[in-house]
């Protein structure tokens, strides 16, 4: 009879401990100290290479080959702009994101319209669960299987009987290897099965897609280790109540980090939004006051996003602060800019805010927009909407300069936009565009040009 051990792991970082701890001396985290049980005997591991195989010998930097072997094309644009123009042949990738926010409806959609063979290995659905949701995706010819397992060695198995082009598993917190001898979703079964695959991407030149599962503080569940064994590591967020779902790259090693795709849930799946300013802006039959365009960049696509903003008497007393997809303390900031520098007397006033679409924003430069819906609201007079705005409102009411100011212009013109407000402080020529391009210095100035008569 084999021996056996306890070891405790910290389900936060990984660290390994010969001894149960309140508090992990890797991460300083309370209370995520495990105890687990593993065996003492080696075991082979679940992938095995040929032992005929060469072995790697070092080599100078200039014999190695600068040959780049072709992406394998998805036919998903917002995915295949994320990754950096499709799948690296060998890589490993990691997408996490929220329970029910369509993590497994991605990687089907892209299993079943994918023209090489894949095969897709669930260990959370029943294989008749994976038909009737490719039946809703709108299932057509495709060489992709299915292969409902959890066990390591047999999925290996199955690897070598279908050689597949393309390795999707949903998801790596519900295998297990018998090389452990813990629980599925341990801290040793998540890093030993990603070991297993990892080194079966990289041997056979398969990528491998994995679905992980996240935690409560939001990141990806189990060791940290994980992302840094990986090459790609993706986060799908958005709102389970709304429609609109965003495809970020926190890890890329074959591509820039800064690209984001954009989906729009429906009854037959995610669709690719390749137009995210149009969704974004509300269609209304005339013109509101509270509502201002701002352009935006998420990664290094300019977005136009439609401001909405309520002023109202305090009925309770004490006035109201609310703000949806924005930060509330810099909303507080601006209203103290408006009341202190610019004289608009909003202490004793309900303000709301509202980012549409239900995303959030971070970027100042739709400061201008916020403050001029706000006034608008205010005010009670509807801003032109033609106008749009694209500027930062620093703590002495100045308009300050934004990055990338002439992305944000183009992609205004592009709408139909016939004018926009920046920064005097910007080197642009206003003289390159079509569209009217406002440079402002102060908020009195853009004031004037909005609601003087």
């Amino acid at each position: 009879m084999a021996k056996v051990k306890t070891t405790f792991f910290c389900q936060n970082c990984g660290a390994q401990s010969a001894q149960w701890m309140g508090k992990c001396k890797a991460c300083s985290k309370w209370n995520t100290i495990v105890e687990e049980v593993v065996s003492k005997t080696q075991k082979d591991r679940a992938w095995k290479t040929d032992s005929t195989q060469k072995t790697n010998i070092a080599q100078s930097i200039q014999e190695i080959s600068l040959e780049i072997e072709p992406r394998i094309d998805t036919s998903n644009k917002e995915l295949d702009r994320v990754l950096g123009g499709g799948i690296v042949p060998g890589s490993l990738v990691l997408l996490g994101g929220e329970p029910g926010i369509g993590k497994s409806t991605l990687l089907l959609q892209v299993a079943l319209r994918l023209q090489h063979k894949v095969l897709y290995v669930t260990g959370e659905e029943s294989d008749k669960q994976i038909r009737m949701r490719a039946e809703r995706l709108g299932l057509k010819e495709s060489p992709c299987h299915i292969l409902t397992e959890t066990n390591t060695q047999n999925i290996f198995q199955q690897v070598v009987s279908v050689q597949p082009d393309l390795l999707v598993v949903d998801s790596i917190q519900t295998l297990q290897t018998d090389t452990i001898d813990s629980s599925p979703g341990s801290i040793s079964q998540i890093r030993e099965c990603t070991a297993e695959l990892m080194k079966f991407a990289k041997e056979s030149g398969t990528p491998v897609l994995l679905i992980g599962h996240i935690n409560k503080d939001g990141h990806i569940a189990g060791p940290k280790i994980l992302e840094h064994m990986v090459d790609v590591v993706l986060q799908f967020e958005g709102e389970r109540n709304h429609v609109y779902r965003i495809l970020r790259a926190n890890k890329n090693r074959f591509g820039s980090t800064a690209e984001i795709g954009i989906y729009e849930m429906q009854s037959q799946g995610l669709r690719e939004v390749s137009n995210p300013s149009e969704i974004l802006i509300s269609q209304k039959d005339e013109a509101l006051s509270g509502v201002a365009i701002s352009a935006t960049i998420e990664g290094v696509r300019p977005l136009m996003i439609e401001t909405q903003a309520l002023v109202s008497s305090a009925v309770y007393g004490t006035p109201q602060r609310s703000a949806t997809g924005f930060d509330l303390r810099r909303l507080s900031m601006l209203l103290a800019v408006l009341e202190k520098r610019c004289g608009f007397k909003l202490g004793a006033k309900d303000v709301f805010l509202n980012i549409t679409g239900g995303i959030k924003v971070d970027d100042p430069a739709i400061d201008l927009g916020v403050v001029c819906a706000i006034l608008s609201s205010n005010v009670d007079m509807a801003i032109d909407d033609k106008s749009c705005f694209a500027a930062e409102v620093g703590l002495s009411g100045e308009i300050r300069p934004v990055n990338r100011c002439e992305q944000r212009i183009q992609e205004a013109e592009k709408l139909g936009f016939e004018r926009i407000f920046i920064s005097k402080y910007n080197k642009v020529n206003p003289q390159d565009y079509n569209i009217q391009v406002v440079t402002v210095g102060k908020m009195e100035e853009v004031f004037k040009a909005l609601f003087a008569s």
